[in-house]
């Protein structure tokens, strides 16, 4: 099964270098990975590193409460960041609190222990669900201390079918596993791993701190003119084809759309699909922003303070086979919650979505009714947002006890 595992990781390095020159995502990620060895020969062999790996933008917000700790609390260790996703490394490539920043190179034989041997580091920490084997058996070969952090594990993965072997191998690896629930810890134990430890998820940690930082935005503040608003974030076409008919009936409010997918192309067929006054983020200057009932966000990044001007707000991606997006970030904020049905990977939406505080639509009708019922109720708003945020505050402390395990290990 190695040698079947090799040849096909050979042969996907091939076949991404030709897709690469067809889609941009995947050269930013081929022509990426080039780089990261040479960002990683600037490290020093009496560095003490700490390797700590993500797959996308999602996991290093699991992952930066431990960089935040790491580097509060030991600081003379240097911290290696490595992304999978072009999504995740394009908009953290600069993260401040990483001394190197780079691509994870592939999981051949050959890369793993070039990288290995140029980080050298004392402790590995992967995200949730990366398991790279190459890497994983060159950790185990070196004696380098190895976690999952915020874990998840599901029945259907492949560790736990009848012909998973060589992934359940992989798992020897870790000293540690910190996971999310019991049905993840049960999944582990079921094949004799016992050194784990449910902690939680990092992420509510992270959302959590959100509400003790400025999130005011003038020009988002300028736009709602204290009126009811809708913000709808991280939205795909089968999001904005229900939003934009909702728009084009509504009355007496605002909305704020933050698409997903940010080309200038797809901005403009947004934009002329609106029936109601519309302005772009890249187009508000000198604008009086007030006079508008629609804002389309074509920007990256400022998500997470839009929420908090909120009334309620739609989270997009659960009409899509990927899935909806993150939710926690307007749940911190105590606002109520709208998806669309493909959720169920994801336990916090599920959490939510029983709890009640996240409302699930499957078509125009439930959209439109959804909304009309929570502009019309400010105490069905004000419950749903209750629900959310208390959600959020009893999920907190991942993160203290996670880096009380990472402490003594680092300071034995």
């Amino acid at each position: 099964m190695s040698f079947v595992y090799n040849c096909a990781i050979l042969l996907a390095s091939f076949l991404l270098h030709i897709v690469a020159l067809f889609q941009k995502k995947i050269k930013l990620f081929v022509y990426g990975q080039k780089k990261s060895f040479q960002k990683l020969a600037t490290l020093k062999k009496e560095d003490k590193t700490i390797w700590i790996h993500v797959a996308s933008l999602g996991e290093f917000e699991q992952g930066r409460p431990i960089i935040e700790r790491i580097k509060k609390e030991q600081p003379s260790f240097k911290i290696v960041l490595t992304f999978f996703s072009p999504s995740g490394y394009e908009i953290q490539k600069n993260y401040e609190l990483a001394d190197v920043v780079c691509y994870l190179p592939m999981d051949t034989r050959k890369n793993a222990q070039h990288f290995l041997a140029l980080v050298n580091p004392v402790m590995a920490i992967f995200v949730k669900y990366e398991f790279w084997p190459n890497y994983l058996r060159g950790l185990q070969q070196r004696n380098i201390l190895t976690i999952l952090v915020s874990g998840i594990f599901r029945k259907n993965q492949l560790f736990f079918k009848s012909y998973g072997s060589f992934m359940r191998k992989s798992l020897q690896t870790f000293d540690h596993f910190f996971v999310q629930d019991k049905a993840s810890k049960k999944l582990l134990q079921s094949i004799n791993y016992s050194n784990v430890s449910i902690s939680g998820d990092t992420r509510f940690d992270r959302v959590y701190k959100i509400l003790n930082q400025d999130n005011e935005l003038d020009f988002i503040s300028e736009f709602k003119n204290s009126q009811y608003t809708i913000v709808a974030g991280s939205t795909w076409r089968e999001d904005e084809e229900l939003l934009v008919n909702y728009i084009n009936n509504s009355k007496d409010e605002k909305f704020i759309i933050a698409p997903h997918n940010i080309h200038p192309d797809d901005i403009q067929k947004l934009n002329k699909a609106i029936s109601k006054k519309v302005v772009l983020f890249s187009e508000k200057q000198n604008e009086n922003l007030k006079d508008y009932d629609v804002f389309i966000i074509d920007t990256i990044g400022i998500l997470t303070k839009i929420y908090a001007a909120s009334d309620v707000a739609y989270v997009g991606g659960g009409l899509t086979k990927n899935g909806v997006h993150n939710v926690l970030e307007p749940a911190t904020f105590g606002v109520p919650i709208v998806i669309g049905p493909v959720y169920k990977k994801y336990k916090e939406v599920v959490d939510l979505v029983d709890f009640g505080g996240c409302k699930v639509i499957t078509n125009q009708q439930e959209f439109s009714a959804t909304f009309l019922q929570l502009k019309s109720d400010q105490n069905y708003r004000n419950q749903l947002g209750e629900i959310n945020q208390s959600y959020i505050k009893n999920n907190i402390g991942a993160t203290e006890n996670i880096s009380t395990y990472v402490n003594q290990k680092l300071n034995n």
